[in-house]
């Protein structure tokens, strides 16, 4: 295990003692040692770490055989520890957050928008170091995607509450075609910095998925919304990889080459995927799907550091595509200062 996790692990174990011991006020030493899961002597060197550098008030007391905070002569709580102890997640949430208020663009929700950032950047600001340290050392990069049409959105979320249907005006890209539908809105959701619609389509009678960037028209119609159940969607939408899923699954399996391995074994593609790495240090990867276009693109990117093992519709679908990508290249094409480029 590295430094820095070793330096992440201790830091999420402060932040438990101190959550333990404020509140339960009396916990035991194996209490500790079940909830942190650590070793004896690793407990012993964070309690010491927490009285000595950090000033922690904690004490044992001997009548009921615990650690606690000690009290003042009010019997009041002591003052929190110095700075305020996120984990991994908690400060990944807060300035993912920040960043996505700072990104907004201007809206009728300006007003109400102000005030939460304030607050999200004072609870950054309560640790040993200012909220513009903080930002300006750990960066969340989003790409601040601006909805085309604006009042769409807006339209969107007024049917979506008030449980109303929508006629839409969508562009199929794939096809390169507009089609006209009726829709009962779910929910929206918000994927790889873009947002969809999940409704039901009247036309098709099924669960779809819309980018909403697609979306060219929107009207909000009186018939009310017709109810998917919770469960049922998330069983079509969230069965496969990725977010165009449905009930109708596959497995695929790839086996990435032993320097691809390096990065995709800590990667997450899907929470029922099995994985194991081979003597030679290659790694397969299987992974439940139901259609292929995000996959394939997904398994493109690492180009020559993977080979799809099956299925075979798959397998052949990435050979098309491979070949069509190569056929760009095989043929001559003069450059913009003459030279020809070919074979």
């Amino acid at each position: 295990m590295s430094l820095e996790e070793n330096t992440v692990d201790r830091t999420e174990r402060f932040h438990l003692i101190d959550q333990m011991l404020q509140n339960r006020r009396y916990v035991t030493r194996q209490q500790f040692l079940d909830t942190l899961e650590v070793s004896l002597a690793t407990f012993k060197r964070d309690l010491e770490y927490l009285r000595d550098r950090l000033g922690a008030p904690i004490v044992w007391d001997r009548e009921r055989r615990a650690y606690c905070y000690e009290r003042n002569d009010d019997g009041e709580s002591p003052s929190p520890l110095p700075g305020l102890w996120f984990n991994t997640a908690e400060i990944q949430a807060l300035l993912t957050m920040n960043a996505w208020l700072e990104n907004l663009q201007p809206g009728v929700l300006g007003e109400h928008i102000r005030p939460l950032q304030a607050r999200i950047r004072a609870l950054l600001d309560r640790g040993d170091h200012s909220v513009d340290e903080v930002t300006r050392r750990i960066r969340i990069l989003t790409r601040s995607r601006q909805i085309e049409h604006p009042s769409f959105f807006q339209l969107l979320i007024q049917a979506l509450l008030h449980r109303k249907r929508l006629l839409i005006r969508h562009f199929n890209r794939s096809r390169g075609e507009q089609s006209e539908r009726e829709v009962s809105p779910q929910r929206l959701s918000f994927y790889r910095d873009n947002w969809y619609l999940d409704a039901w389509c009247h036309r098709r009678e099924a669960i779809r998925s819309f980018a909403v960037d697609a979306i060219e028209g929107v009207e909000i119609l009186p018939q009310a919304a017709l109810e998917v159940d919770d469960e049922r969607l998330d069983r079509e939408l969230g069965s496969g990889y990725g977010i165009f899923s449905g009930q109708q699954r596959q497995w695929a399996e790839l086996r990435f080459s032993p320097r691809q391995a390096r990065w995709v074994s800590r990667e997450h593609w899907h929470p029922e995927q099995q994985a194991e790495f081979e003597a030679d240090g290659h790694y397969r990867l299987r992974l439940p799907y139901s259609q292929e276009p995000e996959l394939v693109m997904d398994i493109l990117k690492h180009g020559a550091g993977v080979e799809v093992l099956a299925p075979d519709s798959l397998r052949a679908r990435v050979r098309e595509e491979i070949g069509r990508m190569q056929a760009l290249y095989l043929t001559d094409r003069i450059g913009t200062d003459g030279a020809v480029f070919g074979k």
